[in-house]
């Protein structure tokens, strides 16, 4: 993974191309990934094992925002530019697009939505 440095680099460079998302929103996301994989176990699992999906990765991070903003999670998020779940599965591609998450062939954005 990139130090520090190139993340912030890569998530800039993100947001240059789409500004609908603050960049709090990525940093929570890649939060929330790392939050995702401890709650699952599967930080310490090595290659395909490793793998978040995006169901697992919106209970994840319903879990983070509930421990961090409680009640006013959705008012944070739509600060954010966050208005469905549909928007936390852009976020998540715009981060593969740079580099900085991996996908499976399978993986969707219609991972991402709340009709399934």
């Amino acid at each position: 993974m990139a130090g520090q440095d190139g993340i912030e680099e890569r998530i800039s460079a993100v947001r240059r191309r789409d500004r609908r998302f603050a960049r709090n929103a990525y940093d929570f996301v890649l939060d929330a990934l790392d939050h995702t994989m401890v709650t699952l176990g599967k930080d310490e699992k090595t290659g395909e094992d490793r793998h978040v999906g995006g169901r697992e990765l919106l209970e994840g991070i319903g879990d983070l925002a509930s421990r961090q903003f409680g009640p006013m999670a959705s008012l944070v998020f739509q600060r954010w530019g966050i208005r469905t779940p549909e928007d936390f599965g852009e976020i998540v591609f715009n981060l593969v697009d740079v580099g900085l998450l991996s996908r499976r062939a399978e993986d969707s954005r219609l991972d991402f939505t709340t009709e399934q």
